[in-house]
């Protein structure tokens, strides 16, 4: 018989998948604790732990009469959508490829835990480039927060992209996106088959589910390959 703590978190876990997936929409009305309890053959204390979690989390919200419903993802739009370069560069009718250049899991530096906001724990970090029809088009530096993410660790990043990976996977509630201008250094001019000092683009993102930071990444885009479109209503 399993344990109420594995109970609870497939409970979790399911309810994450249907909302990912589309199949529970944002405002929809999730099934009641009975009907759970009757589902997961479990008691109501190990249900409500399940939904707690994810009302902490942002995925949940619980309105009076209305039951427990999917909540609606808060985002700094004055930034952008969270794009997936490996949809943005197949948009583009370009062929996509990557090259993971790095794979470290490790125990958080100084350097990860300001970036992440976390105390402890491990991190996945990871370097890759993205291609676009045979030329560079980004250097990503991303750093997941295991804590948050244990499945990552098992990841095939060679072959899966990081971000397209946490998009399908991974629900978030907020986001955070920070644009500045940058010259190439040695590792862009490498990376991305650049001139030193030539314009580039970097955008950091942060992304949580809840008050837990979920990812961090930085991309480096050169500046004659790469540009942010957003179309704006009143």
């Amino acid at each position: 018989m399993k344990q109420s703590g594995a109970i609870h978190a497939q409970i979790r876990r399911d309810i994450e998948a249907r909302i990912m997936s589309g199949e529970w929409q944002p405002g929809e009305r999730i099934p009641y604790e009975h009907q759970l309890m009757a589902s997961y053959g479990c008691s109501r204390m190990t249900v409500n732990r399940a939904l707690r979690a994810l009302i902490d989390a942002g995925l949940l919200e619980s309105r009076r009469r209305a039951g427990t419903i999917v909540s609606r993802p808060r985002i700094q739009r004055a930034a952008l959508e969270i794009p997936d370069i490996r949809d943005e560069v197949a948009g583009q009718g370009e062929e996509y490829r990557l090259d993971l250049d790095r794979r470290d899991i490790r125990a958080a530096t100084a350097e990860d835990r300001r970036l992440l906001q976390i105390d402890d724990g491990e991190v996945l970090a990871l370097e890759c480039r993205h291609h676009a029809g045979g030329r560079a088009f980004a250097l990503e530096r991303r750093l997941i927060n295991l804590a948050a993410v244990p499945e990552a660790a098992g990841v095939d990043f060679a072959v899966e992209p990081p971000g397209s990976w946490l998009l399908a996977h991974v629900p978030w509630t907020e986001a955070e996106h920070r644009i500045t201008a940058v010259n190439a250094g040695a590792k862009e001019l490498v990376a991305l088959g650049i001139a030193a000092g030539a314009a580039c683009m970097a955008l950091e993102r942060w992304t949580w589910r809840g008050e837990e930071r979920i990812t961090y990444a930085r991309q480096v885009y050169p500046g004659d390959r790469y540009a942010l479109v957003a179309r704006f209503r009143p």
